[in-house]
């Protein structure tokens, strides 16, 4: 070990200032021994070159594993990732085309409730139309039954008419008779 200070310079600077030879060697040497203890601990916390670039390969090496061992990491977390992704695709197109199916049917649905809606529409104006016919009938019967009967009375009146004037002739020409 090296002592970065002079050992005899100190002896005799302490000798200079009252301490006997024995005094200042042995003040010396305690500070020597004190100083070698604490450049032991120190030493002791620690490394040379060579262990630090040991310890450097070795946390170095550490690291590549860690790199190694995450990349491995990251690439089956992304093909979890990846398969897990496709499974919500088929469930997204399993929903879509079931989406479709129900808008489909429901579609079919309304159609065929519009179409028999419809049909009822035009039974309920065909109904409609034969009780306007129906009735058109009728009235028409009536009013032909209406004229028939008014003509048979127009003849029944005019028979009358006639039988009366002809009464009523006979009747004056009778009592012409009798007056001539």
């Amino acid at each position: 070990r090296r002592l970065y200070f002079d050992t005899h310079a100190l002896v005799c600077l302490l000798e200079e200032n009252g301490f006997t030879t024995q005094q200042s060697e042995v003040i010396v040497s305690a500070l020597v021994k004190i100083m070698n203890t604490n450049l032991d601990m120190v030493y002791q916390d620690m490394v040379t070159k060579v262990q630090q670039e040991i310890a450097l390969q070795q946390v170095m090496s550490h690291i590549g594993g860690v790199k190694k061992d995450m990349i491995i990491l990251e690439k089956s977390e992304f093909s979890a990732l990846r398969s897990e992704n496709e499974k919500i695709k088929l469930e997204l197109q399993q929903i879509k085309k079931q989406v479709m199916d129900e808008i489909t049917k429901v579609r079919a649905d309304n159609k065929l409730n519009l179409n028999l809606e419809k049909s009822r529409v035009k039974e309920l104006h065909a109904q409609q139309d034969r009780a306007l016919t129906q009735t058109d009938r009728k009235i028409d019967t009536e009013v032909a039954d209406l004229k028939t009967m008014l003509e048979s009375h127009k003849l029944d009146n005019i028979k009358y008419l006639a039988g009366s004037v002809f009464t009523c002739l006979t009747v004056a020409l009778g009592f012409y008779r009798l007056w001539i």
